[in-house]
């Protein structure tokens, strides 16, 4: 696996924008102690906390996961995929796209039972499609709610607030592609 040093992403986008640690700490809702242990990577963060530092630096999530030298190879070999929070534990992304230098992105989302992908719905300035491995979702677009099982598939427009529950017994997988890249 290759790991990416969030950390050093977040502490270069806030120097960037001239942001003391307290002053982005206070946008992103948390305690400068832990925004300082996310920078030192001493803590890994969630996915819903880098959302809030992301809004609060207003950069797109994925720049935290951009490599800024272009990749040796286009292909991702299976255990070489970049991981996105704690699997089991948490909702779990892995990238399977080198980078997210490109147009789309491309990852795999594992959803623990009686787990949520944000506790409010999230949307993106570009198209979302995704297809179910394994599991059953509940996914909210908007104001519907619609239940997918193994092998349902869905485009998710742009702009439009959405958020995937796992209401299983078993954790749920989800391949999606998104473009502009999301992360």
């Amino acid at each position: 696996m290759q790991d990416i040093n969030i950390g050093a992403k977040v502490q270069e986008f806030r120097n960037q924008r001239k942001l003391s640690l307290r002053q982005l700490a206070a946008k992103a809702e948390l305690t400068p102690s832990m925004l300082s242990q996310i920078e030192n990577n001493v803590v890994n963060p969630s996915i819903n906390t880098l959302k809030e530092i992301a809004r609060a630096l207003e950069v797109p999530m994925f720049k935290f996961f951009q490599d800024s030298t272009l990749p040796e190879n286009l292909i991702v070999r299976k255990g070489q995929y970049k991981k996105i929070g704690n699997p089991g534990e948490e909702v779990f992304y892995q990238l399977l796209t080198p980078d997210t230098n490109g147009n789309i992105e491309f990852c795999l989302m594992e959803i623990p039972p009686h787990s949520a992908s944000a506790d409010v719905p999230h949307e993106h300035n570009g198209e979302e499609v995704a297809y179910v491995i394994e599991g059953t979702v509940e996914i909210y677009v908007e104001t519907r709610e619609e239940k997918m099982e193994e092998g349902d598939s869905i485009r998710i427009p742009a702009l439009s607030p959405h958020r995937w529950v796992n209401v299983g017994e078993v954790p749920a997988r989800v391949i999606f592609a998104v473009t502009p890249p999301g992360f």
